[in-house]
């Protein structure tokens, strides 16, 4: 709306001319005569030749002349852009343009290091829409056209690996200047590595849409779907399976590693990743970063799961150990999530192999290989580097559910399959008289995967309810109490469940178990990160 009526100020107005005042005097002509041209390429042309006059007469020193050049300019560059979009291919490269017989110079400039192989895809971020889960847009005002750039995931490097497989989206901004040689040029840049650029004597402030890019990978993934079809068999999601950066990595920055909870994915972060990136004090703190695993297998094998990935990605990202992102994370898991973030954080010592085998490893019989998986399985030291975890609506002393009727039916359908479960079987078998009878007898009749592993009086879960994280990792609980629950529990898991002691501070709300959606829960943990 300001921007409208700046517009209809510059176009009924007067300037004095001269320099710069010339050149606002032509993009106010321009203006008139791309919106009265009926022909969409002469009216493109003028749309270009408005923008490269509108920001000559940025130049000028007048704070009201440089506030309408700014509003042409842009107006000018969105329409452009808008044709652009409907009559070039659908992936960009560097190249030179021909509207309507004039040439236009396309331009990269400060891209994000993974978009630099390869075409890219453009779209205006107004032309994105937010989703509901995703709370409000957030932006920053400036000078240019906020753009989203899509790239396909890459296969021929080992950090392809941390790219999302349904692409990479980012944060662009585009301008029209005119180039050395006179050739207007249209400018596409990185927003977070160039937030302002020079123009004339002075630095202008780039426009920018912070939740435009995430809302586009959100609006292009079907990984709910999987999710749900990953507890009952399905591959595809379990390929998915890894760490990844929904941003270039910076070693100075913070990484908020989020794990979601059973039969879920990351996109119940949807809301949580919006407000970081929108707040431009935890923007510079922090990078988020999305864990997505199998839902199907058994809590220790998914803790496992996620330190692999983990140090997968710290193999590639810093393989010298050096950066300071390296010595400060924070984890934050919702319900199952939050028990394999705990898990991450705590030292097993042997109470976990205790509760399995009544002999050390050393004097099993098998195959020296699967007895390492089976170590690596209940045997494990706190995370380093972790400082901070955050726990939604965990069951960290399990939960009933997995023992009603709706958990014995899922037992049914909820199947699990991995090398450390094929290997636990063949060593539990050479080994019978130095296994737990009543897990054996547990497993024989419950089975070995997620839901099972839930149950409270599941021997191997009831001894890994004793760890706690290690002194040094600050760590929160979030329960939900819904009104009239009895016993208080948010539907799913019981509040004595959700908390547990030594917590720096507990939170509990009048929520279901959907504590990722609830206001004063994800008020609570953005103060949290706030802190120190």
């Amino acid at each position: 709306m300001l921007a409208g009526l700046v517009l209809l100020a510059a176009c009924s107005g007067t300037v004095k001319t001269g320099g710069e005042g010339d050149a606002l005097v032509r993009a106010r002509h321009l203006w008139r005569e791309a919106a009265e041209t009926p022909r969409k390429d002469i009216a493109a042309r003028s749309w270009m030749r408005c923008a490269v006059a509108a920001y000559r007469a940025l130049e000028s020193d007048q704070a009201a002349q440089q506030t309408t050049a700014q509003a042409i300019a842009d107006s000018c560059t969105h329409e452009l852009l808008g044709y652009l979009l409907d009559q070039e291919p659908a992936l960009w490269r560097p190249r030179t343009l021909s509207v309507a017989g004039e040439p236009l110079r396309v331009v990269f400039r400060d891209l994000p290091n993974s978009l630099y192989d390869g075409p890219i895809a453009l779209v205006r971020a107004d032309e994105v829409t937010i989703p509901a889960v995703m709370g409000e847009r957030y932006t920053s005002p400036g000078f240019g056209v906020p753009m989203v750039g899509w790239q396909a995931q890459c296969h021929d490097r080992p950090i392809c690996a941390l790219d999302p497989p349904d692409g990479i989206t980012r944060a662009l901004t585009a301008w029209i200047e005119p180039g050395k040689d006179g050739t207007a040029e249209l400018v596409v840049a990185g927003t977070r590595q160039r937030t302002q650029i020079t123009i004339g004597q002075r630095e202008v402030p780039l426009a920018t849409d912070f939740s435009a890019a995430y809302a586009a990978l959100f609006d292009r993934t079907r990984i709910n779907r999987l999710a749900v079809w990953n507890l009952i068999g399905g591959r595809q999601f379990a390929l998915r399976a890894g760490l990844y950066l929904l941003e270039d990595y910076d070693p100075a920055k913070t990484p908020v590693i989020m794990v979601h909870g059973l039969g879920r994915s990351p996109m119940v972060w949807a809301r949580l990743t919006n407000l970081i990136d929108g707040s431009p004090e935890l923007r510079a703190r922090y990078q988020v970063w999305h864990i997505i695993y199998p839902t199907n297998t058994p809590v220790l094998l998914n803790r496992l799961n996620v330190q692999r990935m983990m140090d997968r990605a710290w193999r590639l990202l810093d393989s010298d150990g050096t950066a300071p992102a390296r010595r400060d994370m924070v984890l934050i898991g919702h319900s199952m999530g939050g028990v394999i973030s705990r898990l991450l954080v705590s030292d097993s010592g042997n109470v976990i192999w205790n509760a399995v085998f009544d002999v050390p490893a050393s004097e099993l019989q098998g195959s020296a290989a699967d007895i390492a998986q089976v170590e690596s399985l209940f045997r494990f030291r706190a995370y380093p580097g972790v400082t901070r975890a955050i726990f939604l609506a965990s069951p960290h002393l399990g939960s009933p559910t997995a023992d009603s009727f709706l958990g014995r039916l899922a037992l049914r359908f909820v199947h699990a399959h991995a090398p450390e479960l094929d290997a636990l079987h063949r060593v539990a078998q050479d080994n019978r008289e130095h296994e737990n009878p009543l897990l054996a007898a547990d497993y024989l009749h419950k089975g070995l995967t997620s839901i099972s592993t839930l149950r409270a009086t599941q021997p191997v879960s009831h001894a890994a309810q004793a760890l706690m994280p290690v002194p040094g990792v600050r760590y929160y609980t979030f329960a939900g109490d819904l009104a009239g629950s009895d016993p208080p529990s948010d539907g799913y898991v019981p509040l004595k469940s959700a908390l547990i002691p030594g917590a720096t501070s507990t939170t509990v709300v009048d929520s279901d178990h959907k504590l990722y959606l609830n206001e004063e829960v994800l008020a609570k943990i953005l103060e949290i990160l706030r802190q120190p």
